[in-house]
């Protein structure tokens, strides 16, 4: 490299100069929303009293109060158990603010990141954070922790101390814009609790941690309780000011979500997020929310929905045929099942970055078809040159046009009906099982099972348990599922364990479906390396339509608002986070509204 194009490849890559200097805050592109003076976030009151107990639920059961490893169901809420180095806000893409960490400083090659740990900083046993627990924290992760750290952290090459409370991690190479902000969501874990247990393996002990909350207490797979620290060092930092408001915050596990639902309105417990859309319509039409005890609420928010579908695992030879998966898709009949399952509440998804800017509409953009243009005759022609569109019906019912085309695809596929049973070349008829956790999807399955028949389809529903599914999804031994692939407003590196070769036959990895593309892999790494938002966008919007091209999944459907309930007992910040609920963390209990309630929730 000459030297004038190193002088200019630092021009154009490197961070701002004021930026190599330690920060208090880091955004992925541009500059931090809140300046170095801010004293609070603005979605939180400052002044928010302490006190109360906040009753929660949670569905199926838990083995385990390790939440880093593959193995076991943690318990719900124990995140506030822990601390990271850094830490986000709600109201902006993606931003992080010191937390452990005082200060990080990005090298002028974005090589490497360092952190200046705060002083002050404490276990819940009044010993300090040092160096020594930061960096086993991040090669016990990446060593012994669930698979998706070794994904997260493999461009990171080593920690190293340098200082009494300096820590270095060093990368690869600089061309990973995100890790510096990955490294900032390192939980710090205490090596001295560590010493002499297995990392790996499920465990009822408590874990050391650093965070507002610590296990009070628990009946596994039952319930379980936390209560706030009442000294924590990290109360009255910014990030924190005005949050964790609640003595005890009390998880009751239910079985399904009809027996949850019917727990709510019997007031054992306080609030609740609505996901189904038939609830919504009919189960609120109760006393207590006549009498003005539970609240409903509608609130917007701007996240992107990701894609929640029916995931067809791609490793099993049915599946790997993408006119077999394009067929299957003409069998589920959206607007007839929204219309009469839904009262119309949803909105089909057609993207896996559905709800944001990220999202492939129309044809391709000029600058999609130069990401795309190298990968030509390895994807469908369709890509450059057809709008994505999912089947449609007009919700009467009558889906005979789109099984229509299901059928021809079949044919084309080499699938023959015979006396009603389609089968293939060798007679073997075409059958699958689509498992799931929650018995509460059987109505959304059953009309789509009903047409798959009609196609010469034997298609079976079966709901087990939660560890049973967790296990089988673990090890990738499914047919079809329900999945739902979340995503950011800032996708990154977590993009491969979704859909990259690597994580293909990972165990425990996200990549459900099995995708195992060289195409995909190419477009994920120019998403990670993206210099801007624009060519942010511009990727990830390439990487959705091959993503959509194949078929991988039967899309579901979304809503752009969260549906709470809760027993009037709260008082909430003036102003609402764009991109996420911070019930836990920023709501409070407001002891007039306390007192009104009175005895009518019942938690004997």
């Amino acid at each position: 490299m000459t030297a004038f194009l190193a002088a200019l490849f630092l021009i154009l890559f490197s961070l701002p100069a004021e930026a190599q200097t330690p920060q208090y805050g880091l955004a992925l592109h541009g500059t931090p929303r809140y300046p170095a003076s801010f004293t609070h976030f603005d979605y939180v009151n400052p002044d928010a009293p302490k006190g109360g107990d906040l009753h929660l639920s949670a569905l199926g059961t838990f083995d385990t109060l390790n939440p880093f490893t593959l193995k076991g169901v943690p318990a719900d809420g124990l995140g506030d158990v822990f601390e990271t180095l850094m830490t986000r806000s709600l109201d902006e893409p993606f931003s992080k603010y010191g937390w452990v960490a005082e200060s990080a400083t990005i090298a002028p090659d974005r090589a490497s990141i360092s952190y200046e740990l705060r002083p002050e900083a404490r276990f819940h046993d009044g010993s300090p954070i040092t160096p020594e627990d930061v960096i086993f924290s991040f090669e016990t992760l990446r060593d012994k922790g669930h698979p998706a750290y070794r994904s997260y952290y493999k461009d990171v090459v080593k920690a190293e101390k340098t200082g009494p409370h300096g820590v270095r991690f060093v990368f690869r190479d600089g061309k990973n814009t995100e890790l510096p902000m990955i490294i900032g969501e390192l939980p710090v874990l205490s090596k001295r609790s560590w010493e002499g247990r297995d990392f790996a393996a499920t465990t009822l002990d408590k874990i050391m941690g650093s965070g507002p909350y610590v296990i009070e207490s628990m009946t596994p797979g039952r319930t379980i309780t936390y209560a706030r620290v009442k000294d924590w060092w990290a109360a009255n930092l910014p990030v924190n000011k005005g949050r964790y408001n609640f003595d005890r915050i009390i998880y009751d596990y239910y079985r399904d979500t009809t027996v949850a639902t019917e727990a709510f309105f019997a007031g054992r417990y306080d609030y609740r997020y609505e996901n189904v859309a038939k609830n919504w319509a009919l189960n609120y039409n109760t006393p207590a929310v006549k009498q003005g005890l539970i609240k409903q609420q509608i609130i917007k928010n701007e996240l992107p929905s990701g894609m929640q579908a029916f995931v067809l695992n791609a490793r099993r030879p049915l599946f790997q045929d993408r006119r077999v998966r394009e067929a299957l898709g003409y069998a589920f009949d959206f607007e007839w099942s929204n219309k009469n399952l839904a009262y119309g509440a949803y909105s089909r998804t057609s993207s896996y970055f559905e709800n944001s800017e990220l999202a492939a509409k129309g044809l391709p953009s000029p600058q999609e078809i130069k990401l795309l243009e190298p990968y030509r005759g390895k994807i469908p022609d369709d890509v450059f040159t057809k709008e994505f569109t999912l089947p449609k019906t007009d919700g009467s019912g009558d889906n005979r046009a789109n099984l229509r085309q299901a059928a021809d695809l079949l044919r084309e596929a080499g699938w023959v009906l015979k006396n009603g049973v389609l089968t293939d070349a060798q007679g073997k008829p075409f059958t699958f099982e689509i498992i799931e956790s929650q018995a509460l999807f059987e109505r959304w399955v059953q009309p789509f099972l009903r047409n798959l028949e009609r196609l010469g389809i034997k298609a079976t529903l079966r709901v087990v348990d939660t560890s049973q599914y967790q296990n089988r999804m673990n090890d990738f031994d499914f047919d079809v599922t329900v999945g739902v692939f979340g995503q950011s407003l800032s996708p990154g590196n977590e993009q491969y364990d979704y859909w990259g070769s690597s994580k293909a036959n990972l165990k425990g990895s996200r990549n459900l479906i099995g995708v195992n593309d060289p195409v995909v892999d190419g477009l994920i790494e120019k998403l990670v390396h993206a210099h801007s938002r624009e060519d942010l966008v511009e990727a990830c919007r390439a990487l959705d339509r091959v993503l959509l091209w194949q078929y991988y999944v039967i899309p579901h459907w979304y809503i752009g608002t969260y549906r709470i309930a809760y027993w009037d007992k709260f008082g909430q910040p003036d102003i609402a986070p764009k991109y996420g609920l911070a019930v836990t963390d920023s709501w409070w209990i407001d002891a007039a509204k306390a007192a009104k309630i009175g005895t009518a929730q019942n938690r004997k």
